[in-house]
């Protein structure tokens, strides 16, 4: 199921796709910035880059609250940047900021999974700090309670990623840019 919410296309030119963990964001975006020759960036490996250190050891030193910090630096920063494509963090729509800059700076894509079909996809991977500890799948049905609503009101298109491969997953997402593109023109 894909859903264009309030007729915002803008800029294609930058894409932005956000998701909770395991909706497929570096996957998607790796792909669809090789088909249509733009940069891909993904805002978590940026922030690595930038500080040496794993996200999981930023959670560590500096907490959620430094990590966020973090990341509305960099969301800000490439957000103004041209012919991307950027993966943001799960929790990147947390902060009002973010969500302005990515409304405002490009077309912003929602790849939605449900929390049963998201803990599949991370139950084994102890790279992230917000599902260590506790009941991670109880987690992630929190997570997605919360952020689901925020990542609706940011979307320009919403893209179920289900159980399909990544090649027809994203030649429907191409499919469906071009569909949003044109009812804008």
């Amino acid at each position: 199921m894909v859903g264009c919410y309030n007729n915002r296309v803008k800029n294609s030119r930058k894409l932005f796709l956000v998701g909770m963990m395991g909706a497929g964001k570096t996957t998607v975006g790796r792909q669809l910035a090789k088909r249509l020759g733009k940069t891909f960036h993904d805002a978590d490996r940026e922030i690595e880059t930038r500080t040496g250190v794993s996200v999981a050891v930023i959670f560590d030193i500096e907490g959620e609250a430094g990590f966020r910090k973090r990341e509305a630096e960099v969301i800000e920063q490439m957000t103004a940047l041209d012919d991307i494509v950027l993966a943001t963090g799960g929790g990147a729509v947390l902060d009002a900021r973010n969500r302005e800059h990515l409304k405002n700076r490009g077309f912003v894509i929602y790849l939605h999974a449900l929390p049963a079909v998201l803990w599949t996809r991370t139950r084994t991977d102890k790279s992230r700090p917000l599902l260590q500890g506790g009941d991670p799948r109880e987690r992630l049905e929190s997570l997605y309670a919360v952020r689901d609503p925020l990542y609706r009101d940011v979307a320009d298109l919403v893209v179920e990623t289900g159980r399909q491969g990544i090649g027809p997953l994203i030649t429907h997402v191409l499919a469906r840019i071009g569909e949003a593109c044109k009812l804008s023109a």
